[in-house]
């Protein structure tokens, strides 16, 4: 991603309606999902470390880094010691097993998304779980995809084949921001339309943040427990197969 990228996810993942509601979709799927506790996790691309506080309910973490100034960050953040990792080749604490690995919103950044899941699935331990998420639907492609660096948005079945391949076994998968939709497909449509180049990531006013944390994060008490027939995002829980 582009340094200004990181630098807005920095400025706003403790706070923007997006952030705050995806990290309690993840805490709650976490939750339905961990059969061990305490557990040893690692998030994988951790970027600026706004999930590392939340992730260490559930056990001890470790985390790995590409982009050195919001590594700097996470750590100071966490104080936590976050190495520099690359997927899929440079993968630290090789010693060392997870119940859990997170890959949150990164794979879609690794040009190689099979040789990433298959060096991350090696990582597991005995019935560990890999947890993804990562934008969906390729019709939805924008201006927001270019900027963050993306090399695709995945369906299901795009997913699902990138984990066969990779020797994972998908035993959940649902796509996610759900209600919010429709509005978000208008909205970009519109700025097709139009030609605007408003970047999706933008502070709403106070109550509109409010309210978007609200319909977002309603979600939280269906993922893992459902699956939504479609959605901004989609979420899957791997193992080895």
């Amino acid at each position: 991603m582009e340094h200004v990228v990181y630098d807005r996810m920095n400025e706003l993942e403790s706070r923007h309606w997006w952030f705050v509601a995806r990290r309690a979709i993840i805490e709650s799927l976490i939750d339905r999902t961990l059969g061990k506790r305490p557990a040893r996790i690692l998030e994988a691309g951790c970027g600026s470390g706004g999930n590392l506080q939340m992730l260490r309910r559930f056990g001890q973490v470790d985390a790995f880094e590409f982009h050195e100034p919001a590594r700097q960050k996470a750590v100071e953040k966490s104080g936590l010691n976050i190495p520099f990792g690359a997927l899929p080749d440079i993968l630290p604490f090789d010693d060392r097993r997870y119940d859990l690995i997170g890959l949150f919103d990164v794979l879609e950044h690794v040009e190689d998304d099979v040789a990433s899941l298959a060096a991350l699935g090696g990582r597991l331990g005995e019935g560990g779980k890999l947890l993804v998420t990562v934008p969906a639907f390729p019709f939805l492609w924008s201006g927001h995809d270019v900027r963050h660096h993306h090399f695709r948005r995945y369906t299901k079945a795009s997913l699902d084949a990138a984990a066969q391949k990779a020797g994972l076994r998908v035993c959940y998968a649902s796509y996610f921001n759900f209600f919010l939709f429709p509005l978000a497909v208008a909205a970009r449509a519109a700025k097709r339309l139009t030609g605007s180049e408003v970047p999706d990531d933008q502070m709403p006013a106070g109550w509109a943040n409010a309210v978007l944390a609200r319909i977002f994060g309603v979600e939280r008490h269906l993922l893992g427990r459902v699956r939504l027939p479609v959605g901004l995002s989609l979420a899957a829980v791997l193992e080895k197969a």
